[in-house]
């Protein structure tokens, strides 16, 4: 896992590189729905599936935006950018 962080035009970006099995982009339209396991509910993966719909609230409420860019076999970047203070 790297993690980075950077400046962009007005304020910061800081991403979360993985290395794992990736998301196909129908999973990745999904992702943030909460209580969608993507077909993991049945796994010993533990959760419920509310993080990553909690993480994109707070973001918002901050005046920031969340995403992730993947592909299958190729891992995943998550990608969170807040405004300067």
């Amino acid at each position: 896992m790297t993690l980075r962080a950077f400046r962009i035009h007005d304020g910061v970006r800081i991403e979360v590189i993985d290395r794992g099995p990736g998301l196909t982009a129908e999973k990745q339209a999904q992702l943030f729905e909460p209580f969608n396991r993507l077909g993991l509910e049945r796994s010993a993966v533990e959760g419920h599936g509310i993080g990553l719909a909690i993480a994109r609230r707070l973001v918002e409420l901050q005046h920031g935006t969340i995403g992730v860019s993947s592909a299958p076999g190729e891992g995943a970047t998550f990608w969170v950018e807040l405004p300067a203070a």
